[in-house]
């Protein structure tokens, strides 16, 4: 399963809501490390399908949600479960460490 990209109009369903843990991806497109991350989110969004949602948030389309989570840097990662934050780290473009710290939370 693709990411989804998520708004301020969708993120209560898709992120809040969620059953599942939710990864969130805070990119743009003028960001290199943010374009060679994308295709890492992408095999974490196939891997984990059915286990965890994976979304994907424009800052530049969506600055009121990049400024809700004081999003300063990106490619920025965030993890929700039970509609709640519970980690916020900088992408490095490490499968291993994205997977690390979404486990802690399956």
């Amino acid at each position: 399963m693709k990411p989804i990209e998520v708004t301020e109009t969708t993120f209560r369903s898709v992120v809040v809501e969620s059953d599942k843990p939710v990864l969130v991806d805070f990119w743009a497109e003028w960001c290199g490390p943010c374009k060679k991350l994308a295709p890492v989110i992408d095999q974490v969004a196939e891997e984990f399908d059915g286990q965890v949602v994976v979304a994907k948030v424009n800052v530049d389309n969506e600055r009121n949600l990049g400024a809700m989570f004081q999003i300063m840097s990106i490619p920025t990662l965030l993890i929700f479960k039970d509609g709640k934050k519970v980690e916020q780290f900088i992408a490095r473009g490490s499968k291993t460490e994205i997977v690390a710290q979404l486990k802690k939370h399956l």
